[in-house]
């Protein structure tokens, strides 16, 4: 595959929509009122002292919560963490297929602000390239973001394992299929094949072999992300429910 050198901009993720821009560029200079912090810090409040009432994971998922208008912390957290979760998997997955190299995403380098929606809620710091192939993929953002975050998630709010991988791998589907989708309609034929193999050896990795089934760039999940429960909510499109189900979330957890 050629290779594409990353521009410090990563202007070539502009053209796909929020979720798949990355900034590199700091705030301007007086609209932040802090540093944002990195997401590792975030990683780090699940086995520190640190103050949960103000970290930047509590802040999320209180405003996811009042978004959403749930009273269950569990289900705002949930929802927080696939969303992170698309956020994350939708700039390296369009990187790796159109530049052929992947950002360096380190924790460290991600700046994070936890109230802000898509693309202003993430700012990178320092574009440094990395092999753009599915075992980087993973090890930047499965074991580098997603087992961390999921950790303190399960710790603090007691959301399932089975639950939060099932939603890294709905996010994984979906930014898959909308690169497909934009790539197809462009005549970018190379770029939608190289995600799809990419989304392939990705879909084989442990943490998600087992999260749901994939037909083409159709997937159907084996949990439940607890949508449903929200006020107005209903079931998602890859849900492993056809309806509401009237009992207990827990058994759609896995």
């Amino acid at each position: 595959m050629l290779l594409v050198d990353l521009d410090p901009e990563l202007a070539a993720l502009r053209p796909l929509g929020g979720f798949f821009v990355l900034r590199t560029a700091a705030p301007a200079p007086g609209t932040a009122s802090a540093p944002l912090p990195a997401l590792a810090e975030t990683y780090e409040a699940g086995t520190s002292d640190v103050d949960v009432r103000r970290d930047q994971l509590t802040i999320r998922v209180e405003t996811v919560g009042r978004r959403l208008r749930t009273a269950e912390p569990r289900v705002a957290a949930s929802i927080s963490q696939q969303g992170l979760a698309a956020r994350l998997w939708s700039p390296a997955l369009a990187c790796a297929s159109l530049y052929g190299l992947l950002p360096d995403l380190d924790p460290r380098l991600l700046r994070w602000d936890a109230a802000a929606t898509a693309p202003d809620d993430l700012w990178l710091t320092g574009v440094r390239p990395l092999p753009g192939d599915a075992a980087t993929l993973a090890d930047t953002v499965l074991h580098g973001h997603l087992e961390p975050l999921g950790e303190t998630l399960r710790s603090r709010y007691g959301v399932a394992a089975g639950l939060l991988w099932g939603n890294a791998a709905s996010a994984l589907a979906g930014a898959a299929r909308e690169l497909d989708r934009w790539a197809r309609a462009r005549g970018r034929t190379e770029v939608a094949d190289r995600a799809r193999d990419l989304t392939g050896e990705l879909f084989a990795h442990p943490l998600l072999r087992t999260a749901g089934t994939r037909t083409g760039t159709a997937f159907r999940r084996r949990s439940c992300c607890l949508y449903y429960r929200v006020p107005g909510g209903g079931v998602c499109g890859d849900c492993c429910f056809t309806r509401p189900p009237r009992s207990s979330p827990d058994a759609a957890s896995g």
